[in-house]
C-alpha cells in the first residue's frame, strides 16, 4: 500500500469514528453539561428573546421563550444522540431534522418522539448560571 493510500484510509477512518461520536447512544456515561454545574453558561444579553443559543462545551441550549424567561435544554437530540445545532423559533438537530419547543423541550417534530431533557438555571444580574443540584434548582453563591 503506498503511503498516499495508507494516509487516506487512515483520514477515512478517523472521519467514520468522529461521525459516530456525533451521533453516539445519549445512555453512556456522565453528561457534557455536568461539568458545568454551578458555573456561568451565558450571558442573557447573548440570548434573543423567542430564540436562543447552543452551548457547544457543555452540549446544552439555553432559550428565553419570553423576555426574561431562560430555559436549558440538554443538546443531545432524543432521536439519535447528534448535538442539536441551532436555534430559531425552535431547538433544531440538523442530523435528521428533529425540531423542538424553546419554551419546554417538546417534540415539534421528527423522528426525535422524545423531549430534550430540561436543565435548571438560574440567572444571577446577567449571569444565567446553571444549578448545581438539578432537584432543587439550587446554584452555588445564587
Amino acid at each position: 500500500m503506498s503511503r498516499r493510500r495508507l494516509i487516506g484510509a487512515a483520514g477515512a477512518a478517523g472521519a467514520a469514528a468522529l461521525g459516530a461520536a456525533a451521533c453516539g447512544s445519549p445512555d453512556e456515561g456522565p453528561e457534557p453539561h455536568d461539568a458545568l454545574r454551578g458555573t456561568v453558561v451565558a450571558q442573557t444579553s447573548d440570548i434573543p428573546v423567542g430564540g436562543g443559543s447552543v452551548v457547544t462545551d457543555g452540549k446544552l441550549v439555553v432559550t428565553q421563550p419570553e423576555e426574561g424567561d431562560f430555559k436549558a435544554f440538554s443538546a443531545v437530540c432524543t432521536h439519535a444522540g447528534c448535538t442539536v445545532q441551532e436555534v430559531e423559533t425552535t431547538v433544531n438537530c440538523l442530523c435528521h431534522g428533529s425540531e423542538f419547543d424553546i419554551a419546554t423541550g417538546e417534540v415539534r417534530s421528527g423522528p426525535a418522539n422524545r423531549p430534550l431533557e430540561e436543565l435548571s438555571v438560574t440567572v444571577d444580574g446577567t449571569d444565567i448560571v446553571l444549578d448545581d443540584d438539578p432537584a432543587t434548582g439550587g446554584a452555588a453563591g445564587a
